[in-house]
């Protein structure tokens, strides 16, 4: 019993640091001063976790310094603060891109999966445990594990952890080369990722597909996703994430020598990881901007900027940095000439990547070391390692950085004076080139596409001004016209039919705002209606609710009672954030659902099962949906169902849509209507909700010119068991545009 309540604490204080901390501590200082005062290890430690979690996201410099704090303290604590400890040290590691760190913390918390059978610790390192195998090459061992996490939170519904498992999926099959399975899983993650409510798992699933694309050299598409991922990111002032994919897009748009977009890009990344103190990000960002002021032939500054990012990363230990940082230098002096500092920087770029094992990395220094041979004309060593990055090329990494070496080699080949081996080599760079005529089309079509329609805007705009320019002039030239007419009877004539014209023109104007102004009212209405119907809904429904947890308070079930208020907790929380609204995403109205049913499910000690269905055209469609409209009746099912009285007892909720509206189908297997009739309460409360329900469909005809409808009828005919109710309702996406014409 102590462990169990030791672990919960534990993971209170991962998963819900810092905001449970804050609601008692209110300051950073006054956190400070609770950890000088506390004399308890175990709360000291919690308490000191929890400041660490904080910094983690508000300062990465002191939250690397709390980690040999957290390690030292959880020695004698036991098995969950230990776990705890290494999975903060792990993350720390992974943030600052210490990975032979970040690797070995991953392996000593392996382990622990035979001690602890916990959702959110068996996923977390199931998880990273995929990621490591998965960057060292071992991609089968990878899949088996991240597979495991996503069962894991597929039994347990959890659509983020869904969405993050198919991301660290389609990263594996990136690694592979395997560009049409990266793809089809980061989609999944992608839908997913859209049944949640948090940003933070779109934004790092847009940024998965960005990295994707520009993997296999689709600069425009992954520009295109990480746009969306940093506009997320900003929404949620997540500054980590902020320098991050700001630093990408930078990568991207030095890639194609956009090179003003680059040097904005970096230094914005530079900014945000100031912000929070993220060194390593600041010397990525260094290293970065290092090779915008290269490509202008800066070479000063470009050497500086890379000498900084080489100090700080030196610091943290990065060598993956630091080996893109001496590739950078090295490059710079190839350019320069300088050839013994351009293999110096080569040589020790290579010693940082095959410390790391980073192959893909490893074939680019070979191919920049190449081509110092070649501008040596020491033709046997360039070609010596440029048949090496070839041969690396082809097992690791992305292969559409072999084209670049196929043309060196044809270069070299041509030096040397062998023909037949440079028009080898020059056919497989065509062959390459060609390939990628498609896309190179595309993105020129797309180009053209939007100047297109920009200029069209533009004339459109131009043509109007125009067109009001010419009425203006036709106007003041009829109005002299009549001023200096001789002929009264025409004058008066153009006065009368002008008198006349404005008097329709003002009727049907009138009319018009009338007609608005009554439609608008009627809305305004339709909408008091559904507010007020909703609100006769919800204290019933949180009567029903207090009354479960009545009754494991009188039981004295402590587990029970605590896994519920959690349960109840989160339901109550969505039901007061949504219930004001005309419409909630339909995923909301799942969740809720599946709160509820998860509650009742432990009140009744598990003895009926639920299933809830959502097609997958209405998720991509992203319907919205009238908040609780399906509720009363399932509270009905297992209320006055007496689902629990009943052997095999279910609850089956789906949501498809049939001929442009949104059909809700609720099946169950209780007693019947017949035979709940016979209690007086049970049948003046089902009256009650089939009214109330009835009316926000009527209202919802009226409103949006649909043809709802509400029909109940036995679940099986013949024996009058069972309850099967069909609800119809407008069909509506998130723009709130309606569907049905």
């Amino acid at each position: 019993m102590n462990l169990r309540f030791l672990f919960l604490l534990v993971l209170l204080a991962i998963f819900l640091a810092p905001s449970a901390c804050f609601c008692q501590i209110s300051s950073e200082k006054k956190m400070i001063e609770s950890i000088k005062r506390e004399k308890n290890e175990t709360k000291k430690y919690l308490l000191q976790l929890s400041l660490g979690e904080l910094y983690k996201i508000k300062n990465i410099y002191r939250a690397d310094s709390m980690k040999q704090v957290l390690l030292y303290r959880s020695r004698g604590l036991g098995d969950s603060i230990r776990y705890s400890a290494l999975m903060f040290n792990a993350e720390i590691n992974e943030i600052q891109g210490n990975q032979e760190e970040y690797f070995k913390d991953v392996l000593a918390v392996e382990p622990f999966l035979g001690k602890f059978n916990n959702f959110e610790v068996r996923f977390a390192i199931y998880r990273h445990l995929g990621y490591y195998h998965s960057y060292s090459m071992e991609f089968k061992k990878a899949d088996s594990y991240l597979r495991s996490a996503q069962k894991i939170a597929k039994k347990r519904r959890n659509n983020a952890k869904i969405a993050e498992t198919y991301n660290y999926l389609a990263l594996n099959f990136m690694f592979q080369n395997m560009k049409d399975s990266a793809l089809v899983y980061t989609d999944r993650a992608l839908q997913y990722a859209r049944r949640t409510s948090k940003k933070d798992v779109l934004s790092e699933t847009f940024n998965t597909q960005a990295r994707i694309y520009d993997y296999f050299g689709q600069v425009e598409l992954s520009v295109a996703k990480n746009i969306i991922a940093l506009e997320l990111a900003s929404e949620l002032n997540d500054l980590y994430h902020l320098a991050k994919y700001q630093r990408e897009l930078g990568k991207s748009q030095r890639s194609i020598l956009n090179l003003d977009d680059a040097e904005y890009y970096f230094k914005q990344s530079y900014e945000y990881a100031k912000m929070i103190s993220d060194r390593r990000q600041m010397g990525l960002a260094l290293s970065n901007l290092g090779t915008v002021y290269f490509e202008r032939k800066e070479f000063q500054k470009a050497i500086e900027n890379t000498r900084r990012a080489i100090k700080i990363l030196t610091d943290l230990n990065d060598f993956n940095g630091l080996g893109e940082a001496h590739n950078n230098l090295g490059l710079i002096y190839r350019t320069q000439k300088v050839y013994n500092l351009a293999l110096s920087n080569f040589n020790q770029a290579l010693v940082f990547y095959e410390s790391t094992g980073n192959k893909e990395k490893i074939a680019g220094v070979f191919h920049n070391v190449g081509t110092v041979f070649q501008q040596q004309k020491k033709y046997s060593n360039a070609l010596n390692y440029l048949q090496r990055s070839i041969i690396i090329r082809e097992q690791f990494g992305s292969k559409n950085q072999i084209f670049n070496t196929y043309r060196v080699m044809s270069s070299v080949y041509k030096d040397v004076g062998k023909v037949r081996e440079s028009l080898k080599y020059m056919q497989l760079y065509l062959d390459y080139m060609d390939s990628n005529t498609t896309l190179q089309a595309a993105t020129k079509i797309a180009e053209l596409s939007e100047s297109y329609r920009s200029e069209q805007r533009d004339r459109l705009i131009v043509q109007q001004a125009d067109s009001i320019e010419r009425q203006k002039q036709e106007k003041a030239l009829t109005f002299t016209k009549l001023e200096n007419s001789n002929l009264r009877n025409d004058f008066q004539t153009y006065i009368i039919v002008a008198f006349l014209i404005i008097i329709v023109l003002a009727g049907i104007i009138g009319f018009y705002r009338w007609n608005q102004t009554k439609i608008k009212q009627q809305r305004k209405e339709a909408e008091m209606s559904q507010t007020l119907l909703r609100a006769q809904m919800n204290p019933h429904f949180v009567f029903n609710a207090m009354s479960v947890i009545q009754s494991y308070i009188y039981e004295n079930d402590t587990v029970n009672s605590s896994k519920f208020l959690v349960n109840f907790s989160r339901l109550m929380r969505l039901i007061l954030e949504n219930s004001p609204k005309e419409f909630i995403p339909i995923e909301t109205e799942v969740e809720i659902l599946q709160k509820y049913l998860e509650t009742q499910k432990l009140r009744f000690e598990d003895r009926f099962e639920f299933s809830i269905e959502v097609s997958e055209e209405i998720i991509a469609e992203q319907v919205v949906i009238p908040p609780m409209i399906t509720q009363p009746f399932i509270e009905n099912s297992i209320e006055h169902g007496q689902l629990h009285t009943i052997e095999g007892g279910f609850i089956h909720v789906s949501f498809t849509k049939v001929d442009n509206m949104l059909q809700i189908l609720i099946e169950d297997n209780g007693v019947g209507r017949k035979e709940s009739e016979l209690n007086k309460k049970s049948k003046d409360h089902k009256s009650m909700a089939m009214k109330i329900t009835k009316e926000r469909i009527d209202n919802l005809n009226k409103k949006y010119k649909t043809e709802g409808f509400l029909l109940v009828e036995d679940y099986n005919i013949a024996l009058k068991t069972g309850t099967k109710v069909l609800i119809s309702l407008p069909y509506k996406e998130e723009n709130l545009k309606s569907i049905p014409i």
